[in-house]
Protein backbone atom coordinates (compact mmCIF):
# COMPACT_ATOMS: atom_id res chain seq x y z
CA UNK A 1 0.00 0.00 0.00
CA UNK A 2 1.30 3.13 -1.10
CA UNK A 3 2.36 5.65 2.23
CA UNK A 4 0.02 8.49 2.59
CA UNK A 5 1.74 11.76 1.45
CA UNK A 6 2.66 14.65 4.26
CA UNK A 7 0.92 17.56 4.32
CA UNK A 8 0.54 21.12 6.12
CA UNK A 9 -2.43 21.41 8.54
CA UNK A 10 -4.31 24.17 6.80
CA UNK A 11 -3.81 27.63 5.10
CA UNK A 12 -1.88 29.00 7.64
CA UNK A 13 0.68 26.08 7.89
CA UNK A 14 1.56 26.61 4.14
CA UNK A 15 1.64 30.22 3.83
CA UNK A 16 3.93 30.93 6.63
CA UNK A 17 6.26 27.98 5.53
CA UNK A 18 6.18 28.95 1.75
CA UNK A 19 6.50 32.58 3.33
CA UNK A 20 9.58 31.42 5.07
CA UNK A 21 10.85 29.78 2.05
CA UNK A 22 10.40 32.83 0.12
CA UNK A 23 11.97 34.83 2.99
CA UNK A 24 15.74 34.81 2.61
CA UNK A 25 18.87 36.49 2.45
CA UNK A 26 18.03 38.24 -0.74
CA UNK A 27 15.90 39.77 0.89
CA UNK A 28 17.87 41.51 3.13
CA UNK A 29 21.13 42.35 1.66
CA UNK A 30 20.20 42.77 -2.36
CA UNK A 31 17.23 44.59 -1.77
CA UNK A 32 18.36 47.98 0.17
CA UNK A 33 20.97 47.62 -2.10
CA UNK A 34 18.88 47.57 -5.52
CA UNK A 35 15.91 49.72 -3.69
CA UNK A 36 19.37 53.02 -3.07
CA UNK A 37 20.78 52.73 -6.56
CA UNK A 38 17.18 52.90 -8.45
CA UNK A 39 15.52 55.24 -6.68
CA UNK A 40 14.39 54.25 -3.95
CA UNK A 41 10.44 54.24 -4.40
CA UNK A 42 10.39 54.58 -7.86
CA UNK A 43 11.86 50.59 -7.81
CA UNK A 44 9.45 49.61 -4.65
CA UNK A 45 6.54 50.75 -6.70
CA UNK A 46 7.90 48.63 -9.84
CA UNK A 47 8.80 45.74 -7.49
CA UNK A 48 5.09 45.87 -6.33
CA UNK A 49 3.96 45.69 -9.79
CA UNK A 50 5.52 43.05 -10.79
CA UNK A 51 5.10 40.83 -7.47
CA UNK A 52 1.51 41.18 -8.14
CA UNK A 53 1.64 39.92 -11.91
CA UNK A 54 4.77 38.46 -12.68
CA UNK A 55 5.80 36.47 -9.83
CA UNK A 56 1.77 36.10 -8.62
CA UNK A 57 1.73 33.84 -12.13
CA UNK A 58 4.37 31.93 -11.99
CA UNK A 59 3.91 31.18 -8.21
CA UNK A 60 0.23 29.71 -8.92
CA UNK A 61 1.75 28.03 -11.52
CA UNK A 62 4.31 26.11 -9.42
CA UNK A 63 1.80 25.34 -6.23
CA UNK A 64 -1.11 24.17 -8.88
CA UNK A 65 1.65 22.16 -10.66
CA UNK A 66 2.54 20.20 -6.97
CA UNK A 67 -0.80 20.14 -5.65
CA UNK A 68 -2.70 18.44 -8.86
CA UNK A 69 -0.22 16.04 -9.18
CA UNK A 70 0.95 15.22 -5.48
CA UNK A 71 4.69 15.26 -6.14
CA UNK A 72 8.09 17.11 -6.15
CA UNK A 73 9.12 18.20 -9.20
CA UNK A 74 10.83 15.53 -11.12
CA UNK A 75 7.54 13.07 -10.49
CA UNK A 76 5.42 16.13 -11.11
CA UNK A 77 6.28 16.86 -14.98
CA UNK A 78 6.35 13.40 -15.40
CA UNK A 79 3.20 12.61 -14.02
CA UNK A 80 1.76 15.30 -16.44
CA UNK A 81 3.21 14.85 -19.89
CA UNK A 82 6.30 12.31 -19.99
CA UNK A 83 8.17 13.82 -22.68
CA UNK A 84 8.35 17.19 -20.43
CA UNK A 85 10.08 15.32 -17.57
CA UNK A 86 13.27 16.96 -18.34
CA UNK A 87 11.99 20.30 -17.06
CA UNK A 88 11.62 18.53 -13.16
CA UNK A 89 15.22 17.28 -13.68
CA UNK A 90 17.00 20.18 -14.03
CA UNK A 91 14.30 21.93 -11.60
CA UNK A 92 15.67 19.06 -8.84
CA UNK A 93 19.54 20.27 -9.64
CA UNK A 94 18.85 23.37 -8.42
CA UNK A 95 18.15 23.15 -5.01
CA UNK A 96 21.05 20.07 -4.87
CA UNK A 97 23.35 23.18 -6.26
CA UNK A 98 22.04 26.01 -3.82
CA UNK A 99 21.63 24.41 -0.29
CA UNK A 100 25.54 23.43 0.47
CA UNK A 101 26.77 27.10 -0.57
CA UNK A 102 23.66 29.02 1.10
CA UNK A 103 24.23 26.78 4.09
CA UNK A 104 27.95 28.24 4.05
CA UNK A 105 26.76 31.98 4.08
CA UNK A 106 24.16 30.64 6.78
CA UNK A 107 27.39 29.73 9.04
CA UNK A 108 28.65 32.82 8.86
CA UNK A 109 25.61 34.62 9.36
CA UNK A 110 25.75 32.46 12.14
CA UNK A 111 29.28 33.00 13.28
CA UNK A 112 28.67 36.67 13.57
CA UNK A 113 25.02 36.22 15.39
CA UNK A 114 27.40 34.51 17.90
CA UNK A 115 30.19 37.43 17.68
CA UNK A 116 27.48 40.11 18.10
CA UNK A 117 25.91 37.52 21.06
CA UNK A 118 29.26 37.16 22.91
CA UNK A 119 30.69 40.29 23.41
CA UNK A 120 33.00 40.70 20.35
CA UNK A 121 30.94 43.08 18.03
CA UNK A 122 34.13 45.65 18.28
CA UNK A 123 36.75 42.90 16.51
CA UNK A 124 33.63 42.15 13.78
CA UNK A 125 32.94 45.36 12.77
CA UNK A 126 36.87 45.50 12.20
CA UNK A 127 37.15 45.82 8.11
CA UNK A 128 39.22 42.62 7.70
CA UNK A 129 37.78 40.15 10.70
CA UNK A 130 35.30 38.88 7.96
CA UNK A 131 38.29 37.60 5.33
CA UNK A 132 40.27 36.63 7.92
CA UNK A 133 37.31 33.85 9.20
CA UNK A 134 36.73 33.02 5.73
CA UNK A 135 40.26 31.99 5.21
CA UNK A 136 40.86 30.00 7.70
CA UNK A 137 39.84 25.91 7.58
CA UNK A 138 38.58 24.87 10.22
CA UNK A 139 36.34 27.51 11.81
CA UNK A 140 34.18 28.01 8.50
CA UNK A 141 33.25 24.52 8.25
CA UNK A 142 32.37 24.44 12.00
CA UNK A 143 29.32 27.06 11.66
CA UNK A 144 28.93 25.83 8.24
CA UNK A 145 28.32 22.27 10.03
CA UNK A 146 26.14 24.08 12.87
CA UNK A 147 23.66 25.41 10.35
CA UNK A 148 23.21 22.54 8.33
CA UNK A 149 22.75 20.45 11.43
CA UNK A 150 20.23 22.50 12.69
CA UNK A 151 18.59 22.66 9.30
CA UNK A 152 18.53 18.89 8.92
CA UNK A 153 16.93 18.34 12.04
CA UNK A 154 13.73 20.36 11.21
CA UNK A 155 13.45 18.80 8.34
CA UNK A 156 13.78 15.28 10.32
CA UNK A 157 11.02 15.90 12.02
CA UNK A 158 8.83 16.28 9.18
CA UNK A 159 6.46 18.09 7.16
CA UNK A 160 3.91 19.42 9.59
CA UNK A 161 6.32 18.54 12.86
CA UNK A 162 9.68 19.64 11.73
CA UNK A 163 8.89 22.47 8.47
CA UNK A 164 5.13 23.93 9.85
CA UNK A 165 5.97 24.39 13.24
CA UNK A 166 9.75 25.95 13.10
CA UNK A 167 7.93 27.87 10.37
CA UNK A 168 4.94 29.22 12.87
CA UNK A 169 7.23 30.23 15.28
CA UNK A 170 10.15 31.19 12.60
CA UNK A 171 8.50 33.98 10.63
CA UNK A 172 5.80 35.74 13.12
CA UNK A 173 9.45 36.67 15.21
CA UNK A 174 11.52 37.58 12.25
CA UNK A 175 8.52 39.97 11.11
CA UNK A 176 8.55 41.34 15.22
CA UNK A 177 12.51 41.89 14.65
CA UNK A 178 12.10 43.35 11.49
CA UNK A 179 9.29 45.92 12.51
CA UNK A 180 11.35 46.50 15.68
CA UNK A 181 14.45 47.51 13.88
CA UNK A 182 13.29 49.50 11.45
CA UNK A 183 11.49 51.54 14.20
CA UNK A 184 14.52 51.78 16.44
CA UNK A 185 16.60 53.25 12.95
CA UNK A 186 14.41 55.63 11.66
CA UNK A 187 14.58 57.22 15.19
CA UNK A 188 18.21 57.46 14.73
CA UNK A 189 19.50 61.36 14.49
CA UNK A 190 19.16 62.00 11.13
CA UNK A 191 18.08 58.49 9.75
CA UNK A 192 14.74 60.47 8.50
CA UNK A 193 16.58 61.94 5.77
CA UNK A 194 17.41 58.08 4.94
CA UNK A 195 13.96 57.08 5.09
CA UNK A 196 12.80 60.36 2.88
CA UNK A 197 15.40 58.80 0.36
CA UNK A 198 14.23 55.12 0.33
CA UNK A 199 10.51 55.62 0.38
CA UNK A 200 9.71 58.62 -2.30
CA UNK A 201 10.50 58.20 -6.00
CA UNK A 202 13.12 59.53 -7.84
CA UNK A 203 12.30 58.63 -11.11
CA UNK A 204 15.54 60.44 -12.71
CA UNK A 205 17.00 57.08 -11.63
CA UNK A 206 14.22 54.99 -13.52
CA UNK A 207 15.02 53.03 -16.88
CA UNK A 208 14.98 49.37 -18.46
CA UNK A 209 17.65 48.57 -15.95
CA UNK A 210 15.04 48.90 -12.61
CA UNK A 211 12.56 46.77 -14.53
CA UNK A 212 15.21 44.23 -15.11
CA UNK A 213 16.89 44.25 -11.74
CA UNK A 214 13.09 44.57 -9.80
CA UNK A 215 12.47 41.62 -11.95
CA UNK A 216 15.27 39.60 -11.14
CA UNK A 217 15.24 40.12 -7.21
CA UNK A 218 11.73 39.51 -6.98
CA UNK A 219 11.90 36.29 -9.25
CA UNK A 220 15.45 35.05 -6.96
CA UNK A 221 13.14 36.13 -3.66
CA UNK A 222 9.83 34.21 -4.42
CA UNK A 223 11.80 30.66 -4.66
CA UNK A 224 10.24 29.97 -7.73
CA UNK A 225 12.05 27.46 -10.61
CA UNK A 226 13.90 25.02 -7.87
CA UNK A 227 11.08 23.07 -7.18
CA UNK A 228 10.32 24.49 -3.24
CA UNK A 229 6.36 25.46 -4.53
CA UNK A 230 5.92 22.29 -6.36
CA UNK A 231 6.94 20.49 -3.44
CA UNK A 232 4.92 22.69 -1.03
CA UNK A 233 1.93 22.78 -3.11
CA UNK A 234 2.14 18.87 -2.57
CA UNK A 235 1.67 19.07 0.52
CA UNK A 236 -0.98 21.92 -0.05
CA UNK A 237 -4.73 20.60 0.88
CA UNK A 238 -7.44 20.70 -2.04
CA UNK A 239 -9.42 23.49 -0.03
CA UNK A 240 -6.95 25.88 0.52
CA UNK A 241 -7.26 28.65 -1.91
CA UNK A 242 -4.03 28.93 -4.25
CA UNK A 243 -4.82 32.37 -5.36
CA UNK A 244 -5.43 33.73 -1.74
CA UNK A 245 -2.58 31.98 -0.32
CA UNK A 246 -0.12 33.48 -3.01
CA UNK A 247 -1.25 36.95 -2.40
CA UNK A 248 -0.44 36.69 1.27
CA UNK A 249 2.99 34.76 0.67
CA UNK A 250 3.46 37.76 -1.83
CA UNK A 251 2.65 40.23 1.01
CA UNK A 252 5.06 38.51 3.42
CA UNK A 253 7.90 38.00 1.01
CA UNK A 254 7.71 41.99 0.00
CA UNK A 255 6.59 43.10 3.29
CA UNK A 256 10.14 41.79 4.40
CA UNK A 257 12.05 43.26 2.09
CA UNK A 258 10.20 46.89 2.84
CA UNK A 259 11.09 45.98 6.54
CA UNK A 260 15.06 45.66 5.04
CA UNK A 261 15.26 48.17 3.69
CA UNK A 262 13.80 50.42 6.75
CA UNK A 263 16.21 48.69 8.58
CA UNK A 264 19.91 49.15 5.97
CA UNK A 265 19.48 51.96 4.44
CA UNK A 266 18.47 54.90 6.82
CA UNK A 267 21.36 53.29 8.99
CA UNK A 268 23.98 53.45 6.06
CA UNK A 269 22.79 56.85 5.19
CA UNK A 270 23.86 58.22 8.78
CA UNK A 271 26.52 56.60 9.49
CA UNK A 272 28.48 55.00 6.43
CA UNK A 273 26.96 57.39 3.75
CA UNK A 274 29.60 56.41 1.47
CA UNK A 275 28.46 52.98 0.83
CA UNK A 276 24.84 53.20 0.40
CA UNK A 277 23.90 51.80 -2.64
CA UNK A 278 26.92 50.71 -3.89
CA UNK A 279 27.50 46.72 -1.91
CA UNK A 280 25.38 44.19 -1.82
CA UNK A 281 25.67 40.40 -0.29
CA UNK A 282 28.42 39.70 1.98
CA UNK A 283 30.12 42.74 1.74
CA UNK A 284 26.99 44.52 2.85
CA UNK A 285 25.71 42.08 5.32
CA UNK A 286 29.70 40.89 7.12
CA UNK A 287 31.33 44.49 6.28
CA UNK A 288 29.58 47.69 6.21
CA UNK A 289 26.76 46.79 8.58
CA UNK A 290 29.11 45.37 11.64
CA UNK A 291 30.77 48.55 11.45
CA UNK A 292 27.40 50.74 11.07
CA UNK A 293 26.28 48.98 14.24
CA UNK A 294 30.11 49.99 16.08
CA UNK A 295 29.15 53.76 15.21
CA UNK A 296 25.21 53.11 16.71
CA UNK A 297 24.23 54.05 20.12
CA UNK A 298 22.81 50.13 21.54
CA UNK A 299 25.23 49.13 18.34
CA UNK A 300 26.06 45.68 19.74
CA UNK A 301 22.48 44.27 20.88
CA UNK A 302 21.19 46.19 17.92
CA UNK A 303 23.48 43.80 15.65
CA UNK A 304 23.26 40.95 17.81
CA UNK A 305 19.12 40.75 16.95
CA UNK A 306 19.74 41.81 13.61
CA UNK A 307 21.96 38.72 12.83
CA UNK A 308 19.17 36.29 14.91
CA UNK A 309 16.77 37.79 12.51
CA UNK A 310 18.95 37.03 9.72
CA UNK A 311 19.94 33.79 10.88
CA UNK A 312 16.05 32.97 10.37
CA UNK A 313 15.55 34.50 7.30
CA UNK A 314 18.51 32.08 6.48
CA UNK A 315 16.79 28.99 8.23
CA UNK A 316 13.92 28.88 6.72
CA UNK A 317 14.92 29.02 3.49
CA UNK A 318 17.85 26.14 3.74
CA UNK A 319 14.84 24.32 5.59
CA UNK A 320 12.91 24.79 2.22
CA UNK A 321 15.84 23.46 0.31
CA UNK A 322 16.60 20.45 2.21
CA UNK A 323 12.92 19.36 2.15
CA UNK A 324 12.73 19.85 -1.53
CA UNK A 325 14.96 17.45 -1.86
CA UNK A 326 14.42 15.57 0.47
CA UNK A 327 10.59 15.21 -0.88
CA UNK A 328 12.46 14.44 -4.68
CA UNK A 329 14.45 11.76 -2.83
CA UNK A 330 11.36 9.88 -1.48
CA UNK A 331 9.24 10.58 -4.56
CA UNK A 332 11.99 9.14 -6.88
CA UNK A 333 13.76 6.18 -4.98
CA UNK A 334 10.59 5.25 -2.58
CA UNK A 335 12.85 6.35 0.59
CA UNK A 336 11.90 6.99 3.87
CA UNK A 337 12.29 10.42 5.58
CA UNK A 338 14.99 9.17 7.63
CA UNK A 339 17.26 7.59 4.76
CA UNK A 340 16.63 10.54 2.25
CA UNK A 341 17.53 13.16 5.12
CA UNK A 342 20.90 11.19 5.74
CA UNK A 343 21.77 10.96 2.06
CA UNK A 344 20.57 15.00 1.71
CA UNK A 345 22.99 15.71 4.43
CA UNK A 346 26.13 13.71 3.09
CA UNK A 347 25.74 15.49 -0.52
CA UNK A 348 25.66 19.17 0.87
CA UNK A 349 28.59 17.96 3.11
CA UNK A 350 30.54 17.39 -0.19
CA UNK A 351 29.28 19.83 -2.02
CA UNK A 352 29.54 22.52 0.97
CA UNK A 353 33.41 21.76 1.85
CA UNK A 354 34.46 23.34 -1.23
CA UNK A 355 32.81 26.35 -1.18
CA UNK A 356 33.80 26.40 2.78
CA UNK A 357 37.52 26.02 1.62
CA UNK A 358 37.13 28.27 -1.34
CA UNK A 359 38.58 31.39 0.44
CA UNK A 360 41.08 29.86 1.89
CA UNK A 361 42.96 26.73 1.61
CA UNK A 362 41.45 26.47 -1.96
CA UNK A 363 41.48 29.90 -2.98
CA UNK A 364 43.36 29.25 -5.89
CA UNK A 365 41.14 26.84 -8.08
CA UNK A 366 38.80 28.54 -9.87
CA UNK A 367 36.31 27.22 -12.03
CA UNK A 368 35.19 29.87 -15.10
CA UNK A 369 37.40 32.19 -13.25
CA UNK A 370 35.28 32.14 -10.15
CA UNK A 371 35.54 30.78 -6.72
CA UNK A 372 33.39 27.55 -6.15
CA UNK A 373 30.97 29.09 -3.66
CA UNK A 374 29.96 31.97 -6.64
CA UNK A 375 30.65 29.53 -9.40
CA UNK A 376 27.69 27.43 -7.70
CA UNK A 377 25.42 30.66 -7.63
CA UNK A 378 26.01 31.32 -10.71
CA UNK A 379 24.89 27.85 -12.53
CA UNK A 380 21.86 27.95 -10.51
CA UNK A 381 20.98 31.43 -9.85
CA UNK A 382 21.90 33.16 -13.26
CA UNK A 383 21.91 29.55 -15.84
CA UNK A 384 19.27 27.38 -14.52
CA UNK A 385 16.70 29.27 -12.20
CA UNK A 386 16.12 31.55 -15.54
CA UNK A 387 15.59 28.30 -18.12
CA UNK A 388 13.70 26.21 -15.51
CA UNK A 389 10.96 29.08 -15.05
CA UNK A 390 10.85 29.92 -19.28
CA UNK A 391 10.50 26.50 -19.72
CA UNK A 392 7.86 26.00 -17.18
CA UNK A 393 5.72 28.76 -18.23
CA UNK A 394 6.27 27.49 -22.05
CA UNK A 395 5.06 23.92 -20.69
CA UNK A 396 1.97 25.39 -18.78
CA UNK A 397 1.16 28.12 -21.76
CA UNK A 398 1.60 25.44 -24.63
CA UNK A 399 1.85 21.99 -23.54
CA UNK A 400 -0.32 21.27 -20.66
CA UNK A 401 -2.63 25.20 -21.07
CA UNK A 402 -3.54 27.19 -18.51
CA UNK A 403 -6.80 25.32 -17.95
CA UNK A 404 -4.91 22.54 -16.38
CA UNK A 405 -3.50 24.95 -13.89
CA UNK A 406 -7.17 27.06 -13.41
CA UNK A 407 -9.16 23.83 -13.19
CA UNK A 408 -6.48 23.03 -10.11
CA UNK A 409 -6.95 26.55 -8.59
CA UNK A 410 -10.70 26.57 -9.21
CA UNK A 411 -11.26 23.65 -6.97
CA UNK A 412 -11.32 25.92 -3.75
CA UNK A 413 -13.01 29.13 -5.38
CA UNK A 414 -13.28 31.32 -7.96
CA UNK A 415 -10.31 32.28 -9.96
CA UNK A 416 -10.44 35.96 -9.87
CA UNK A 417 -7.39 36.62 -11.41
CA UNK A 418 -7.58 34.17 -14.07
CA UNK A 419 -7.65 36.44 -17.60
CA UNK A 420 -4.26 38.12 -15.89
CA UNK A 421 -2.71 34.59 -15.64
CA UNK A 422 -3.45 33.64 -19.19
CA UNK A 423 -1.75 36.90 -20.35
CA UNK A 424 1.14 36.49 -18.11
CA UNK A 425 2.45 33.01 -18.64
CA UNK A 426 1.56 32.64 -22.17
CA UNK A 427 3.09 36.32 -23.32
CA UNK A 428 4.80 38.01 -20.84
CA UNK A 429 6.39 35.85 -17.94
CA UNK A 430 9.08 33.67 -20.72
CA UNK A 431 10.14 37.58 -22.32
CA UNK A 432 10.75 38.46 -18.61
CA UNK A 433 12.64 35.52 -18.06
CA UNK A 434 14.87 35.80 -21.22
CA UNK A 435 15.33 39.26 -20.21
CA UNK A 436 16.47 37.89 -16.08
CA UNK A 437 18.91 35.49 -17.76
CA UNK A 438 20.86 37.98 -20.18
CA UNK A 439 21.04 40.19 -17.60
CA UNK A 440 22.04 37.58 -15.03
CA UNK A 441 25.00 36.36 -17.20
CA UNK A 442 26.09 39.53 -18.19
CA UNK A 443 26.01 40.60 -14.73
CA UNK A 444 27.93 37.88 -13.38
CA UNK A 445 30.37 38.71 -15.90
CA UNK A 446 30.49 42.04 -15.19
CA UNK A 447 29.70 43.29 -18.80
CA UNK A 448 26.75 45.19 -16.84
CA UNK A 449 26.21 46.17 -13.30
CA UNK A 450 23.03 45.05 -11.39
Amino acid sequence: MEKQRSSFTGKIGFVLAAAGSAVGLGNIWRFPYLAAKYGGGSFLLTYIILSVTFGFALMVAEIAIGRKTGLSAIGAFQKLNKKFSFIGYLAAIIPVLILPYYSVIGGWVTKYFFAFSTGDATNAANGEYFGNFIGKTGEPIFWFAVFLGITAIVVLCGVEKGVEKVSKIMMPVLIFLSIGIAVYTMFIPGAMEGVLYYLVPDFSHFSIMTVVAAMGQLFYSMSLAMGIMITYGSYMKKDVSIESATHQIEIFDTGVAFLAGLMIIPAVFVFSPDNLGTQAGPGLMFQTLPSVFSNMPGGTILGAVFFLLVLFAALTSSISLMETIVSIFQDKFKWGRKTSCFAVLLVCIILGVPSSLGFGPWATIKLLGMDFLTFFDFASNSLLMPIVAFLTCIFVGYVIKPKTIEAEVSLSGKFKLKPLFDVMIKYVAPICLLLILASSILSAFGIISI
